[in-house]
């Protein structure tokens, strides 16, 4: 095996005892709130901005990253998907090939490949998830991603489709990865997708509770809430404010009601963690990155995604209410609000779970050593407090943190 480059070292096959034996401790309680990261396989860190960031997207760092996230109590990583360059991201791996690698040297790890519908068939990426999953036993999921990005899809001769059409795709390309999963012989007769009988074999392997692999999808439109209600695992969420997440989950979760699956989808969100040892210097951190932000390549971010979005009916497409600085983390991730001590993110992180969050997604500046420090730091103080019976009772919790959440309402200063 070649030498890792950057003086990232390897470990491989699943470490050692001890490592395991703290992975399981720590995750031990059937309801705690789980932790996921963003995986850095496309270069450019997960900021738009020059400032510096020790992240590196080749896999021998990824496989450190994942090696040390899998040791300190992390459950899952999400592996991005590009076809091209654009808006900091020069380079890219392929997300589906770059989360097999990182099963391979991994032992508990689930991590989440990303599916852009139109470019993936369904055939192609129901077999190439049910192999990978009967190779890393059943520690493969997949982020159906509608698209927003206009200029990647004409690139590569796809359609590019309204919002409403792109969403509609997801939903039949979700529909059939499901059938083709679960079923001896999958027909579909859809506007977008057909099958005949079709047969995959070998088939996931059947978990506990669950017959397929889980199935993460994100948005914040109407078009978004009703696949997730419909046939979706996990909802993706943006960052937000108190009320905003207060009224997409209630109405996520009435529409699953309305469909008989309230217990069958669950609450995912994005978040960017600046943890420091003052909140004062993890707010000049936060004011750096934004300071030192590619504008070209943020503005060309907000074009393409308020385009991606300028099709909804209700105009609550994602990044719909985003500012120039929100977006130079690429999903509102500042939004979170998990900026500050170890002990305010943890006290934070609790509010969010009491408020239905299943998985937190986060991300951070430097990877190299940010998540080993957020899972001494922070993840083990959630769990301390989860230990407590903290992250449970809303009205308790927004008692506590819900102030930092909260919509600020202007001021009216004028007189008569």
């Amino acid at each position: 095996m070649a030498t890792p480059a950057n003086n990232h070292s390897l470990v491989v096959n699943g470490g050692t005892g001890g490592d395991l034996v703290y992975h399981e401790k720590i995750n031990s309680d059937p309801e705690r709130l789980k932790f996921a990261y963003w995986v850095p396989n496309v270069s450019g860190g997960l900021v738009i901005s020059r400032i510096p960031q020790r992240t590196d997207w080749s896999l021998d760092a990824n496989i450190a990253y994942a090696r040390t996230a899998e040791q300190v109590g992390f459950e899952y990583a999400l592996s991005q998907i590009r076809f091209m360059a654009g808006y900091g991201a020069d380079h890219q791996h392929e997300s589906v090939s770059f989360s097999q690698a990182l099963l391979h040297f991994t032992s508990k790890l689930n991590v989440i490949a990303a599916l852009l519908p139109g470019p993936w068939n369904p055939a192609i990426a129901a077999k190439q998830i049910a192999s990978i999953d009967q190779y890393s036993n059943g520690r493969i999921s997949v982020n159906i991603v509608s698209g927003w990005f206009k200029a990647e899809f004409l690139s590569i001769g796809q359609w590019w489709l309204d919002h409403a059409e792109r969403y509609r795709r997801s939903r039949e390309f979700i529909q059939c990865l499901k059938g083709i999963w679960t079923e001896d012989k999958f027909t579909f007769k859809g506007d977008f997708y057909q099958f005949h009988d079709y047969p995959l074999h070998p088939k996931p392997v059947v978990r506990e509770g669950r017959s397929h692999p889980e199935i993460f999808q994100g948005g914040n439109s109407i078009d978004a809430r009703e696949n997730a209600a419909t046939v979706s695992d996990y909802y993706f969420m943006n960052g937000n404010t108190l009320e905003g997440f207060q009224s997409q989950i209630k109405d996520v979760r009435e529409r699953a009601e309305r469909e008989r699956r309230l217990k069958d989808v669950k609450f995912a969100l994005n978040g960017f963690v600046i943890a420091r040892e003052t909140e004062e210097e993890a707010i000049r951190v936060l004011e750096e990155i934004q300071g030192k932000a590619n504008k070209e390549a943020v503005e060309g971010f907000r074009d393409q995604v308020q385009n991606a979005g300028a099709s909804t009916s209700n105009k609550t497409g994602m990044w719909a209410n985003s500012k120039f600085e929100d977006l130079v983390q690429y999903n509102d991730g500042f939004k979170t609000k998990l900026i500050g001590t170890p002990e305010q993110i943890s006290e934070r992180i609790l509010l969010l779970k009491s408020l239905g969050v299943d998985i937190l997604l986060v991300a951070f500046l430097h990877y190299d050593e940010e998540i080993q420090q957020f899972g001494d730091q922070v993840l083990s103080l959630v769990r301390k407090k989860e230990a407590e019976g903290r992250g449970k009772d809303e009205q308790y919790e927004i008692g506590l943190t819900g102030d930092v959440y909260r919509e600020k309402k202007t001021v009216d200063t004028t007189t008569e």
